[in-house]
Order: structure tokens, then C-alpha cells, then sequence
């Protein structure tokens, strides 16, 4: 008995021995969560242990003491997370948060946490700390992505980060005056840029194209402004254009989600349609796009327009900022020039609002003054303006370098897709041209990237800008946010940010999460019969990459711009313009393929799509590629022919205009299939039973 009682005695010396070890292992090998990952990076980090998990009954808390600034930024939270998630809102109250709630409060008299910035501490609750109302915005961004990355489990990695942004001005410039973008393009990009802390939204409202492109007459040269103008309304564009109210309201939208919208008025150059509202403004020496500054009518037309939005109670421009252009006018008047600029300053100023302008005055050197103080200057050419001799006169700068930061859609020069590689390693706001600057550098206030349009009508759509600008976007807003400094190699960044996409409820790139190989597939007979006849799929559109594969019979006669497939923003038909041939048509601009379907025959079709252009394949054989093609000018001049294909897949059919035809086997892949694949799917259904029930 004692010696079988002695050797319990050890046994339990053992067990009890490596349950200490274990406790001990188990101390030494508490993991310490790293940085979550977020676009623009987290500035400060220091990591917990353990998981906060987001539950249904997760409540959104205000701090009573700021509920005017904070119950705004929940209610926007909550909104996004309902986009997010497609489900209904988490409730938003004041008072005490509870654990597994958000909880938002300020810290205004933080002296050491700069403006816009935040603390984020994530325990058995979230807390979210804010500068500003500015910094709480911010907050939900980084939290939001957090949990896209996560849409599964809702986890979030507990720790304490403390952000805040290098550059106050963290800025992209859309031209829309050379191409006409939708309000709602402007509302999603207003989102978009929000979710990537980017802040201010340049919006360059009037320009014209080159008459190079227009038979060398300014007459038929296009030119437009977007606003609309009770003063002249001759100026407003009738292709496109946004009314006051519209306006006034995307800046209030912009507002809510922490951007700014800084409106650009371009004069005295890129200036064809003031001249063509009112005849008898534009310069005969230097061309009608160049305002005659000799002319008194110029000064009251142009007063007139910018009075228009900037007088009264409720002005059309609301923000504090407004841009009055001022750039590339003919060097031989650099003084009527800067006195023209010195005019716009003091006016726009004389409203209550700060002036930016381009960069010129280097170009443009003379003795008439040009007002500096609390003037921001878009850098974009050192040769137009150099940037230390413009802090020096005391104008301050937003970093817009062109061989850096623009893009011009399909152009041939600039960029048509911006180098973020080489951007991520080697640039950030204190890089302009030559010049470098120290971080922080006081009359920097930030940077800003560009599309420019300046080839009209070259088939270019929303959807292939936003192809340009996405990849740009996250990795400018990391420069900006964070300034020359990043945490990751490119390699990396690059992977982990193909998770992050737009933002709640955006979807412009047309990507499907969770449907990485197939986006839709439709078995059996499809019929369409003409007029009101269609399908709806719940797919508005996919994206660049894909293949759309089908077996189809169509009927003898086809009415003209029969739809076969249809979203808001395009369609493709079965008799494109009456042709008789497969095509399509988007945002105005009509494509053939030089094929027409042969009548009552099954056969197969996959149209596939890239950034570049378009094909069509038949029966497995390629009939033709629309890629590549360029319009010629009768002078000799050449311009992209753009004819990409954002496919829509919102109808099979059409309520109004469908054609008559039977599609069976439809399979849309979210990737481009090999010639051989396609052969292989045209064959396999030959027989006409594949895709049936």
C-alpha cells in the first residue's frame, strides 16, 4: 500500500508539474495582435490580446456632452454598416456604452493629437476618441474596413490605435467640363474617397476640347460648363449639366461624409464657352478659348458668373474654398494676366471665400502684384510656377505634380493608368518636380491627383475612369495620410489592399465577393419575345475580366437596338443602329461587330471584356476584337478609339425593346477564358441540350 501510494504521489508531482508548465507556455505565448490593415495605414498602434466580435445587438453610443457633432458621424456608421451587411441599422442612443458597444466621444483640448486625428481603443468595447468631428468620420472609416476584411466572423483585433493625417489636403481633381460625369458618379465618389480619408474633391466644372480634333474650327469645337446659370443661360450645357440644387446638395453630402468639395471655374484660358455664350469675349490673337482681356465685357461676363454662385445668404458655393483657374494663358499678356488674376482673387474673396488657383505665375512673370496672402496654389509644372519662389512671395501649395500625378484617359502622354508602384516607393506631397521639401513644410497643405479629359469623344466611360483612378486612389491616400513614410513593402500592400474595395454599398468596379470564378449562371430556356420581356438578375454589372457565355437562337427580324442584355448604363443589342449586326451602345457611344446572327440556328456567343476592349467569339472562333482602333483626323491627327465593355447584366431582355430570341447554357465567368475554353463550352450544348432542365 505505501508503495502504491508513492507512486501516486509522484504521478501527481508530474501532472501537477506540467500544469504549471502548461500555464507558464500558455503566459509566454499570449499573442499580441499586430496593426489591423487599413488604406491609409494606421499611424500609431499598440496591440492587445484577444478579439472583439461584433454582435447583432452591438449598440452605437454618443457621449451626451457632444451629441451635436457625434450623433451625426453614428447615424452615418450606422448606415454604412446597414450597406455593409444588408441588414437593418444598430441603434444609435446617448449615454453610457456598455461592453460590446461603439462609444464616441471627443478629446478637443488634446493639444498633442493634431486636427482630423483620433484614438481608436478597441476592448470589450470600441471607443472611438476624436479631435473633431472630422477625426470621429475617420474613425468609422478605418473601422469599416476593418470589418470588411472580416464580414464573416465581425472581428476586430483589440488594441489602441492613435491616427491622424500628415497633409491637411489629401485631394483629387475630376475634369468634367471635357467629359460629362453623372450625378450619381460624383455622390459615389464622394463615398468613396471618404472611405479612404481623402478629403477634398476638386471638381473642374468647364473646359473644351483641342480644334486640332475639330477640323481646326473653334466653332464646332466642344466646349461646356456643367452649371447650371439663370445669368446666361446659354452657357449651360445641354449635354450634361447639374442644377444649382443638385450642386448645393452634393456639397451637403460631401459634408456628412467629411469631404470638400472645391468647385473650379477655369478662366482666362480653357475658356470656349464663355466665349460661345457671349460672342465677342474671346481673343482673336490667341484663339477663342482664351478670354480677350483687352475687353471690358470680359471682366462683367466673368464677375457675373462667379457672382452667381457666390452672392446671397445661401450661396450655390458653399464650402470655404472656390478655384478660379487662372492657368496656361499666352505668356506674351503675363500682365494683363496677373492683373486679370489679381481681379479674381480680391472678388471671390470679397465673398467671404479662399481662393485656389493654378499655378502660373513663374510662366507668367511681370510687375502688376498678384495677391498671395491666404492663396493656395495648385503646383502641378515647375516651369509654370516653381514651387520655392511661390512659398517665398507667400502663397501656399497643394503638390499636383503632372509627371507624377496625371492621368488623361487613352491620350498617349501623362499617364493612362498612374505608376503606383513607383508612386508607393518614391513619392509623397514634399516631391514636386526637382524640388523636395521637409515634412512638415507649413505652406504645404497637401497634394492632390488628377484625371484630365482633354481627348473628347474618345469612347472613354465612367467605368474606365474609375478603372484608372481605384488602384491610384489607395495608394495616393496612404502617401497623403501618411507622408513619405509607409510600414509594408509595395508587395505586400498591394496584396492586402485587393480586400478593400470602395466602400458600403459601392460597387463601380463590378466585382462580385464570393464569386471569384462564375458571377452568374442561368439554366434552362431563356425566352425573349419582343418589347416588354425580360429578366432581372440582382447583377447590375461585371467589371473588366470577364467572359459571357451563351448558346442562342435568334428570331429572322430583329427591331432596331433590339436589347439582348441591359443596365442603366448600357446594352447590347441584337441590331445595333439597325445594322443587323451584334453590338452595343454606353454612355452615348454606339460599337458593331462586324457579325449578325444567323436566324433561327443555335449558336454559340461569349463576348469577353477587359480595360482594353471587347471580343466576340462564335461557335469557339475569335470573329473579332475591338481593340486598338484609332479615329483619323483630316489633318492627320490620331485619337484613341476606346471600345470597352462594362457588361450589363441588370435585364436579359429589356421592359421596352428586347429582341426576339431563345439563350440557353448562360454562364458569366469574372475572368477572361482562354480560346481553347471557349471552343470547349461551344462545343459541349452543340447538340441544343446542355443548359436545358
Amino acid at each position: 500500500m505505501k508503495a502504491t501510494a508513492f507512486r501516486l504521489f509522484i504521478a501527481w508531482l508530474i501532472v501537477a508539474g506540467l500544469c504549471i508548465q502548461c500555464h507558464v507556455v500558455s503566459a509566454q505565448t499570449t499573442v499580441i495582435n499586430g496593426a489591423p490593415f487599413v488604406i491609409p495605414a494606421l499611424r500609431e498602434w499598440k496591440g492587445g490580446a484577444g478579439q472583439f466580435e461584433w454582435q447583432a445587438t452591438t449598440r452605437l453610443v454618443v457621449d451626451p456632452v457632444f451629441i451635436e457633432e457625434l450623433n451625426p458621424v453614428a447615424g452615418l456608421l450606422a448606415d454604412d454598416l446597414a450597406l455593409l451587411w444588408q441588414r437593418s441599422k444598430p441603434v444609435v442612443r446617448s449615454g453610457k456604452a456598455a461592453a460590446g458597444d461603439v462609444y464616441f466621444t471627443m478629446l478637443p483640448g488634446d493639444s498633442s493629437l493634431p486636427a482630423e486625428g483620433y484614438v481608436l481603443e478597441i476592448g470589450d468595447q470600441v471607443t472611438i476618441k476624436a479631435k473633431d468631428g472630422q477625426g470621429a468620420i475617420w474613425a468609422t472609416r478605418s473601422l469599416l474596413q476593418m470589418l470588411e476584411q472580416d464580414e464573416v466572423h465581425k472581428h476586430l483585433a483589440k488594441g489602441v490605435a492613435r491616427d491622424f493625417p500628415q497633409y491637411a489636403v489629401r485631394g483629387f481633381v475630376l475634369d468634367v467640363g471635357r467629359k460629362f460625369f453623372s450625378l450619381q458618379f460624383l455622390q459615389h465618389y464622394v463615398k468613396f474617397m471618404s472611405y479612404y480619408k481623402m478629403n477634398d474633391f476638386h471638381i473642374h466644372l468647364n473646359d473644351n476640347g483641342f480644334k486640332d480634333f475639330f477640323n481646326g474650327n473653334w466653332d464646332s469645337t466642344y466646349a461646356a460648363f456643367r452649371l447650371e446659370s439663370t445669368t446666361y443661360p446659354q452657357l449651360t450645357s445641354k449635354d450634361g449639366h447639374y442644377t444649382k440644387q443638385e450642386f448645393i446638395d452634393l456639397q451637403l453630402l460631401a459634408q456628412r461624409y467629411g469631404v470638400t468639395i472645391i468647385p473650379e471655374i477655369d478662366v482666362p484660358a480653357h475658356s470656349l464657352a464663355f466665349s460661345r455664350a457671349v460672342p465677342g469675349i474671346g481673343s482673336v490673337p490667341y484663339g477663342q478659348d482664351h478670354l480677350d482681356l483687352d475687353n471690358p465685357l470680359t471682366y462683367t461676363v466673368i464677375d457675373n458668373v462667379f457672382e452667381e454662385y457666390l452672392q446671397g445668404p445661401k450661396p450655390v458655393f458653399i464650402g470655404k474654398e472656390v478655384h478660379i483657374g487662372t492657368d496656361e494663358y499666352a505668356k506674351k499678356e503675363a500682365e494683363k494676366f496677373r492683373m486679370f488674376t489679381d481681379h479674381y482673387i480680391r472678388l471671390v474673396e470679397s465673398y467671404g471665400k479662399q481662393v485656389r488657383m493654378w499655378g502660373a505665375l513663374t510662366h507668367a512673370k511681370g510687375s502688376i502684384p498678384v495677391k498671395a496672402k491666404g492663396v493656395t496654389m495648385n503646383l502641378w509644372y515647375n516651369g509654370y510656377a516653381e514651387p520655392k519662389d511661390m512659398f517665398e512671395q507667400g502663397y501656399q501649395g497643394i503638390s499636383t505634380p503632372d509627371g507624377w500625378l496625371y492621368i488623361v484617359p487613352a491620350a498617349g502622354y501623362y499617364y493612362d493608368y498612374l505608376n503606383v508602384k513607383k508612386l508607393y516607393a518614391e513619392w509623397a506631397p514634399n516631391k514636386i518636380g526637382k524640388e523636395v521639401f521637409t515634412e512638415p513644410y507649413a505652406p504645404l497643405r497637401g497634394g492632390s491627383f488628377a484625371v484630365w479629359n482633354d481627348h473628347v469623344g474618345n469612347g472613354i466611360t465612367e467605368k474606365d475612369v474609375h478603372h484608372r483612378v481605384f488602384p491610384a486612389m489607395q495608394v495616393l491616400s496612404q502617401k497623403m495620410w501618411g507622408g513619405s513614410k509607409t510600414q509594408l513593402a509595395y508587395a505586400d500592400f498591394d496584396k492586402q489592399a485587393k480586400h478593400i474595395g470602395e466602400g458600403p454599398g459601392l460597387n463601380m468596379l463590378g466585382k462580385w465577393k464570393g464569386r471569384d470564378s462564375v458571377v452568374y449562371v442561368k439554366e434552362g430556356v431563356i425566352k425573349l419575345k419582343g418589347g416588354n420581356s425580360y429578366l432581372k438578375t440582382g447583377i447590375d454589372g461585371v467589371g473588366y475580366g470577364y467572359t459571357v457565355s451563351f448558346h442562342i437562337k435568334a428570331a429572322d427580324r430583329q427591331a432596331a437596338n433590339a436589347v439582348l442584355f441591359g443596365s442603366a448604363d448600357a446594352v447590347v443589342t441584337l441590331n445595333q443602329q439597325g445594322t443587323g449586326r451584334l453590338g452595343f451602345s454606353r454612355e452615348g457611344y454606339h460599337y458593331s461587330f462586324n457579325y449578325s446572327l444567323p436566324a433561327n440556328v443555335w449558336t454559340h456567343v461569349a463576348i469577353v471584356g477587359n480595360h482594353k476592349g471587347t471580343s466576340l467569339f462564335v461557335n469557339g472562333k475569335l470573329v473579332e476584337k475591338l481593340e486598338g482602333a484609332k479615329k483619323v483626323f483630316a489633318n492627320g491627327k490620331e485619337m484613341a478609339k476606346v471600345q470597352t465593355l462594362f457588361f450589363p447584366l441588370e435585364y436579359i431582355g429589356d421592359r421596352r425593346h428586347a429582341g426576339k430570341a431563345s439563350l440557353r447554357g448562360l454562364t458569366v465567368y469574372a475572368r477572361e477564358l482562354a480560346e481553347a475554353t471557349i471552343a470547349a463550352l461551344a462545343a459541349d450544348g452543340a447538340s441544343g441540350v446542355t443548359g436545358t432542365k
